[in-house]
C-alpha cells in the first residue's frame, strides 16, 4: 500500500466550537501527492505493457486472462508471417523470436550511389525500380540522403572510392521480399535514364513486428504457417508450463496491487481538506498546524449534542423494573429548569459488587442539545411502567425469607403471622403487591421481634406510642 504524508496547513477551528456538517475543519497539504500518483500510473502501464506484450491480449481485456490456460501469442498487426521459428511439443526459451509479422505493402531499398550519381538526385525524387525477378518496374521513392561519403570496397574488400547511401520506399506488387537486388533507375531529366552502378537491396518491409515469448513454456500448438496472412490479434502459438502459469498469476496480482495503490492516491487528492461528518460541538484538536500526519490518523474529536448518551447504575431491586427501550426523562444540575428525553438502549445482563451493593450498568440515549457537554452530572427518571387502582405497601415491610418475598401481617386479634407475597412495580417508597394481601390487611413496617415482652399490639394501634392520662393532663 502506498503512504501518503500530508502537512497541516491550517485549523479553522477551536474546542468547543460549534460545526456543521461538511464544515472545513483542518487544510492538509502533500507537496508530493501529484508526484506520487504519475509515478503509480507509469508502474502500472508498464505492467499491463508487459502483459498484453507477453500474452497478446489488449490491456483493456487483462483481466479475463486465466493463468492456468497458458498464454497465446498473437499477432500485433496485420500481415504476413515470417521467418517462423516453433515447432509444437518443443520448449520454447524465453525472449525467443517466435515469429515476424510484416505488413508487406511497402517496402525499403537501401542503395549505395557514386559521388556522381549522387549528385543527381534529392529527397521525395520519384525514382524507376527494376526487379530481376519478375517482369515490369515499380515505382519509388527517395525518402532518405545521407551527405556523409562512406568508403566501398569490391567483393575482395578491395577499396574502390566513396559511395553515399540513400534508402527508397516503394509499394510492394505483391512479390517483393526483403534482401532482393534491384536496379535503380534514375531520370537524367533530358528524356533519358540512368542505371546507378551498384544494385540496391530491399532491407525491410516498412512495418515489422516480431513475436517474442516472454516466459520459458512448451509449444502445445501453432496456429500458423509461413508466409500466412494473419489480421492483428490472430493467434499464433499457444504455450503452457508451471513457469508460464506462475508468471501470470505473479503479474496479474501485481497488476492489482497496482491499481489499488492508485486508486488510493487519486482518493486522497480529495481528502486535503478535512470536513465535519456530522453537526456538533468540537470536543479536541490533538494536532497543530505544521504537524505531519498520514492517511487514517486521529486529529481531534466532535460530539453531537443532539444524541448524547448517559451510563447510569441502577440496583439489583430495581433492575428487574428497567426494559430496554424504556423511556427516559433527564435533568441535569447544570442546565436548570431543562428536561431531556431518552430512552434505554442497554440494559447490562451482569451486575457488579459496589460496597456491598450490586449495581448494574444501563445506557441510556438522550436527545441533548446544545447546552450539554461531555462529563456533565445527570439525573434520570426511568418509567418502569404504571400501574392504578393497585394494592400498595410501603416498602419498609418487604424483607426476604428463604428465597420468597415476604411480609409480616398483624390479624384483628394481635397476633402477627408472615405472609407470602407477589409483588409488581415499585419505587423507593412503595411496592404493588399482585398476589397475597388483601386490601384493608395492616402490615408491619418494623420487626415483631423488636417489640418488648410486656407489650402487645392491639388490632387497631396505629403503631405509635399511647398517650398516657398525665401527659394529656399536662397538654
Amino acid at each position: 500500500m502506498v503512504s501518503v504524508q500530508y502537512v497541516i496547513e491550517e485549523i479553522l477551528v477551536e474546542e468547543g466550537d460549534s460545526v456543521v456538517k461538511d464544515q472545513v475543519l483542518v487544510k492538509l497539504n502533500s507537496p508530493d501527492l501529484e508526484a506520487k500518483i504519475e509515478e503509480a500510473r507509469e508502474r502500472l502501464k508498464a505492467k499491463e505493457e508487459q502483459l498484453s506484450d507477453m500474452t497478446g491480449v489488449p490491456v483493456s481485456q487483462l483481466s479475463s486472462i486465466n493463468p492456468a490456460k497458458g498464454i497465446t501469442l498473437r499477432a500485433p498487426i496485420d500481415g504476413k508471417v515470417s521467418r517462423l521459428d516453433v515447432v509444437e511439443g518443443e520448449e520454447i526459451p524465453l525472449g525467443h523470436i517466435v515469429a515476424r509479422i510484416v505488413d508487406d505493402s511497402k517496402f525499403i531499398i537501401r542503395a549505395r550511389l557514386t559521388p556522381a550519381e549522387f549528385k543527381m538526385v534529392s529527397k521525395g525524387q520519384t525514382v524507376t525500380l527494376s526487379f530481376p525477378y519478375f517482369e515490369g518496374f515499380v515505382e519509388g521513392k527517395i525518402v532518405d540522403v545521407n551527405p556523409n561519403p562512406i568508403p566501398d570496397v569490391d567483393k575482395d574488400g578491395v577499396p574502390r572510392g566513396y559511395v553515399h547511401i540513400i534508402e527508397i520506399e516503394g509499394e510492394n506488387p505483391g512479390l517483393v521480399q526483403p534482401l532482393m537486388d534491384v536496379h535503380i533507375i534514375l531520370d537524367r531529366g533530358d528524356g533519358s535514364t540512368l542505371t546507378v552502378s551498384n544494385k540496391g537491396r530491399v532491407e525491410k518491409f516498412i512495418t515489422e513486428e516480431r513475436v517474442i515469448n516472454r516466459a520459458e513454456s512448451f509449444a502445445t500448438e501453432v496456429y500458423v504457417h509461413e508466409m500466412e496472412s494473419v489480421k492483428k490479434g490472430d493467434p499464433i502459438v499457444s504455450m503452457t508450463g508451471t513457469d508460464v502459469q506462475k508468471t501470470l498469476e505473479n503479474l496479474l496480482n501485481e497488476i492489482m496491487e497496482l491499481r489499488l495503490d492508485l486508486k488510493q492516491l487519486e482518493s486522497t487528492l480529495d481528502q486535503t481538506e478535512i470536513r465535519a461528518t456530522m453537526d456538533g460541538v468540537v470536543a479536541s484538536i490533538h494536532r497543530e498546524e505544521g504537524e505531519t500526519v498520514r492517511v487514517g490518523e486521529w486529529i481531534g474529536d466532535i460530539y453531537n449534542t443532539g444524541e448524547m448518551m448517559v451510563w447510569a447504575q441502577v440496583d439489583d431491586i430495581d433492575i428487574v423494573n428497567v426494559k430496554q427501550d424504556a423511556p427516559v426523562k433527564v435533568t441535569v444540575d447544570a442546565v436548570p429548569g431543562e428536561t431531556f428525553q431518552g430512552k434505554v438502549t442497554h440494559v447490562s445482563p451482569m451486575g457488579e459488587k459496589i460496597n456491598n451493593v450490586t449495581r448494574f450498568s444501563i445506557n441510556i440515549e438522550v436527545k441533548g442539545g446544545p447546552q450539554l457537554r461531555p462529563g456533565m452530572q445527570a439525573n434520570c427518571f426511568i418509567d418502569g411502567g404504571s400501574a392504578e387502582n393497585v394494592l400498595l405497601i410501603p416498602v419498609e415491610a418487604i424483607f426476604e425469607e428463604d428465597g420468597k418475598t415476604m411480609v409480616e401481617v398483624l390479624d384483628e386479634d394481635g397476633n402477627v403471622r408472615m405472609v407470602q407475597v407477589r409483588l409488581g412495580l415499585m419505587n423507593d417508597r412503595y411496592a404493588e403487591v399482585i398476589d397475597g394481601l388483601e386490601e384493608g390487611q395492616l402490615v408491619i413496617t418494623g420487626s415483631s421481634a423488636d417489640l418488648l415482652p410486656s407489650q402487645q399490639i392491639k388490632a387497631k394501634d396505629t403503631l405509635l406510642p399511647e398517650k398516657s392520662e398525665d401527659n394529656n393532663n399536662n397538654n
